[in-house]
């Protein structure tokens, strides 16, 4: 029988862990589907791991591991891919705001011999005024950025073993899941779901984490920014020829007249240009600089005892 595995990624999650793991495993008992649950916590601060600890001692099933420190979602996604064992894998987040009711569906497309699921937003549920300005303004950047919808987009999609191989198998250590998906190609379909209310604690994403994370995925998924400093370039030039034109003609026509304001102007547009210019540049230097020093993408420090073999990472199991 083929074997399908949750990977599930967890930071600061004390309060979902039991609740996730009894309702995914209710799930997959009723419908009939061979599981594993990967809780991947992500360096947390509350007693996740201790949570995800009690889960795999009462359900042999439910694998574990903990981060030596905070390294982000993506690290958790893929050291879950790494530890996966499945036929097909399904990402999903821990605090059941992507619906397990659509693991079902997206299991009969996978038997039927789609590679990729996408699960797609119809709603984002209920969320804080200034989340929800903070989730839009990420996602509409996104999107200009990479030429793809990203507000219906998520992080909640099956994929076959051969995809997670490829993606596995990138050399690159910045990457954005998200949109890896979309560029791996493959056979495709999209589910749509309902964004589910989360039953405890609050979302980790403020305005300046999503900003963090929005210029991370853009220059390690996206050339468009560096495409935007020739076009900031382009309109410094034409705009200092219009001035040109501007100054001249008032030279051979004797009204030019001395004064600074037009200088400062020019100085300021062209400078502010050039500074957010070399921001630019600057953030593909510091991703190339990371991905030259070959750090791993994520450091484990723990896993539960049914997680078996060499984990990826500084971490490795003896014996």
């Amino acid at each position: 029988m083929a074997l399908l595995s949750i990977v599930l990624p967890s930071y600061n999650e004390e309060q979902n862990i039991a609740r996730t793991a009894q309702a995914l495993s209710g799930l997959c008992v009723q419908e009939q589907i061979e599981y594993e649950l990967i809780f991947v916590s992500d360096g947390s601060r509350d007693g996740t791991y201790r949570e995800i600890l009690k889960a795999a001692e009462a359900d042999p099933r439910v694998k574990g591991v903990q981060f030596s420190r905070n390294f982000g979602k993506e690290a958790s996604i893929f050291a879950g891919l790494q530890i996966a064992a499945g036929d097909a894998v399904i990402v999903m987040d821990c605090d059941l705001q992507h619906p397990p009711q659509t693991i079902p569906r997206m299991w009969e497309l996978w038997n039927q011999g789609y590679e990729v699921v996408e699960g797609i937003k119809t709603s984002r549920g209920r969320e804080g005024f200034v989340h929800k300005c903070f989730a839009g303004a990420f996602y509409r950047i996104m999107s200009r950025l990479i030429k793809m919808d990203m507000n219906a987009s998520s992080d909640y999609k099956l994929l076959d073993r051969k995809v997670v191989d490829v993606l596995l198998d990138l050399p690159e250590k910045n990457t954005f899941f998200r949109a890896l998906t979309f560029w791996a190609g493959f056979k495709t379909v999209s589910v749509e779901y309902q964004v589910q209310e989360r039953a405890y604690g609050e979302s980790k994403w403020s305005f300046f984490s999503l900003m963090r994370y929005a210029v991370a995925n853009a220059t390690s998924f996206s050339t468009l920014p560096l495409q935007l400093v020739t076009v900031l370039g382009m309109i410094s030039i034409l705009f200092s020829l219009a001035l040109a034109v501007q100054t001249l003609v008032k030279y051979l026509t004797g009204t030019a007249v001395e004064g600074f304001t037009t200088v400062i102007l020019l100085i300021l547009i062209i400078g502010g240009f050039i500074m957010l210019s070399l921001g630019v540049i600057g953030h593909y230097i510091a991703r190339i600089y990371e991905e030259v020093k070959g750090r791993p993408r994520y450091i484990i420090s723990q896993v539960t005892d049914n997680v078996h073999g060499n984990v990826i990472g500084s971490w490795k199991r003896r014996g």
